[in-house]
C-alpha cells in the first residue's frame, strides 16, 4: 500500500473504522436508526436530526479497496444485472445482495432505516428502489433540476452570490423537496428540525472549508507539493462525511497544521519532484498505489484531485439568514459542478493553472455515462489550455478489467512526452 507520510492520515483512517464499528453496534445492539445516501445528498440534515449516514460512494470505495469488488459485481451479473450498470453507484447494492457478513468489509452494512438519493443519472432511481425493496426500508429521492443559466467562473459567485448563481426557482424547488426528507428524518429519529441549529452547523462547515482552503493554498504556493494527493483525499473525505461537526473541524485544523509544518521545513512528498500531475475524476479505489508509481522514474507527483479543491468552492456559503435555502444551493448542482459541462471544465482548467499542473490524467469510467461524457469536455478544455491529457479508461471501483502493469506502462510512455518545467 502507498506510504502514509502524515500522522493525521492514519488518524483519519482509524476514526472512520471506529465510527463504522460503533455504528454497527448501535444499530444491532441499541436498535438505533441510520441511513444510506448518495454523496451529493444534503448530509447536514441527517447529522442535524441525529441520523448517522453512510455514503453509498464511500462504502463502494471501502469494498473496492478491500479487493472485494470483483466478487460482488460478478454476483450481481450472475443475478441478471447488466454489465454496463454504473459500478460506483451499484457496488454497495451488490454487497447487500451478496448477504454474507463474514465476507463483507468490517462485517457489512446493517439494515438502514432509510435510503436516499439525488437522481442525477438514469440508473440511480432504480438502484435505490431495488435496494429499498431488498432491505425492506424507505426510499426518499430528490430530483435534479437543470440550470437555465450559468455565468462564467461560477466559483467566484458561489460564496456570496449563491442566490443568483443557483437561481431562485431552482432553490424554491429544492427547498420544497427537502421537506419530505426532513419529515422522514424527524419520524425516524424522534428529533425536530431546528433552523438555528442548522445555521450553526453550516457556520461550522464554513470554518472547516476555510481551513481546507488554507491547505490548498499551501500546496499551490509550496515549491514542491508537501502532501500527496491520496493523503489529501483521506483527510478531506473523513471530515466531509461529517462536515461541520466538532471532530471534522478539529481534524481539518490538524491536517492544515501538519501540512503547514512540512512546508515551513521544506519537506516535499517527493523530494525529486519534476512534474505536477492532476487526476480528474473519482478516485481509483482498487489501486491507490497507482498514484505514487511515477515518482521515482519521472519525479511525477499527483498534486490535485477534486476532493480537496471542491470543499471551499462548493460548500462555503456566506449569508445564512435562511440556512435551508443556503443548503439547497449546495445540493442543487453538486454533481454537475464536479463532472458536467459547462460547470466542471472551466473550474478544472482554473484549478490546473492555479496548481501549476504539467499534465492531467482524466478517468473515463465507461460504466458511468454522465461522468464519462462530461470527461470529454474536460479533456478538450485542458488541451485548449495547453495542458497534455491522457485518458484512463477504467472504473473507479471495478478491478476486473484493470491491468495495473499495462496502465503504468502506458502512463510512462505518456510522461516521456511531457516537458518538465522543473529541474
Amino acid at each position: 500500500m502507498a506510504e502514509k507520510q502524515l500522522q493525521c492520515t492514519a488518524a483519519a483512517a482509524e476514526h472512520q473504522k471506529a465510527w463504522f464499528a460503533n455504528l454497527r453496534h448501535d444499530v444491532f445492539e441499541a436498535k438505533k436508526p441510520y441511513a444510506i445516501a448518495q454523496a451529493d445528498m444534503p448530509l447536514e440534515l441527517f447529522q442535524l436530526l441525529g441520523v448517522p449516514v453512510v455514503s453509498n460512494q464511500w462504502w463502494s470505495a471501502i469494498v473496492s479497496a478491500k479487493r472485494m469488488s470483483p466478487y460482488y459485481l460478478d454476483l450481481m451479473n450472475k443475478a441478471g444485472y447488466h454489465e454496463g450498470l454504473c459500478r460506483y453507484c451499484s457496488l454497495s447494492l451488490a454487497s447487500t445482495l451478496g448477504n454474507d457478513p463474514s465476507k463483507a468489509p468490517w462485517g457489512g452494512l446493517p439494515k438502514p432505516a432509510l435510503v436516499a438519493a439525488r437522481l442525477t443519472c438514469d440508473c440511480i432511481q432504480r438502484i435505490f428502489a431495488i435496494w429499498a425493496e431488498t432491505l425492506g426500508t424507505e426510499f426518499v429521492a430528490l430530483d435534479a433540476p437543470g440550470a437555465a443559466q450559468l455565468p462564467p467562473r461560477w466559483w467566484e459567485w458561489s460564496r456570496y452570490r449563491w442566490r443568483e448563481l443557483f437561481e431562485e426557482h431552482r432553490l424554491d424547488f429544492m427547498v420544497a423537496q427537502f421537506h419530505p426528507l426532513i419529515t422522514a428524518l424527524e419520524r425516524i429519529s424522534g428529533n425536530r428540525f431546528d433552523e438555528s441549529r442548522l445555521r450553526t452547523l453550516m457556520e461550522g462547515v464554513n470554518r472547516q472549508e476555510e481551513t481546507f482552503e488554507e491547505v490548498s493554498e499551501l500546496i499551490c504556493q509550496a515549491p514542491n507539493t508537501p502532501v500527496r494527493m491520496h493523503e489529501q483525499i483521506s483527510n478531506v473525505m473523513a471530515a466531509q462525511w461529517v462536515r461541520g461537526s466538532e471532530w471534522a473541524i478539529s481534524h481539518a485544523k490538524a491536517f492544515r497544521d501538519e501540512v503547514k509544518a512540512r512546508v515551513e521545513k521544506g519537506i516535499a512528498a517527493c523530494p525529486g519532484e519534476r512534474m505536477r500531475l492532476m487526476w480528474v475524476g473519482a478516485g481509483l479505489w482498487h489501486d491507490i498505489d497507482f498514484y505514487t508509481a511515477f515518482e521515482e522514474r519521472f519525479g511525477a507527483v499527483f498534486v490535485w484531485s477534486m476532493y480537496l479543491a471542491f470543499g471551499p468552492d462548493g460548500y462555503i456559503r456566506y449569508g445564512l439568514d435562511d440556512p435551508l435555502r443556503a443548503l439547497a444551493s449546495r445540493t442543487v448542482s453538486m454533481n454537475e459542478q464536479l463532472h458536467n459541462p459547462p460547470w466542471a471544465n472551466e473550474w478544472i482548467v482554473y484549478q490546473a493553472k492555479r496548481h501549476r499542473i504539467d499534465a492531467a490524467l482524466v478517468l473515463r469510467p465507461l460504466g458511468s455515462r454522465s461522468s464519462d461524457t462530461g470527461s470529454l469536455f474536460i479533456e478538450r478544455a485542458l488541451k485548449q489550455a495547453g495542458i497534455p491529457v491522457l485518458e484512463v479508461y477504467a472504473d473507479m471501483v471495478d478491478a476486473r478489467s484493470w491491468d495495473g502493469a499495462a496502465m503504468r506502462a502506458r502512463v510512462a510512455r505518456f510522461l516521456e512526452t511531457v516537458p518538465s518545467r522543473r529541474a
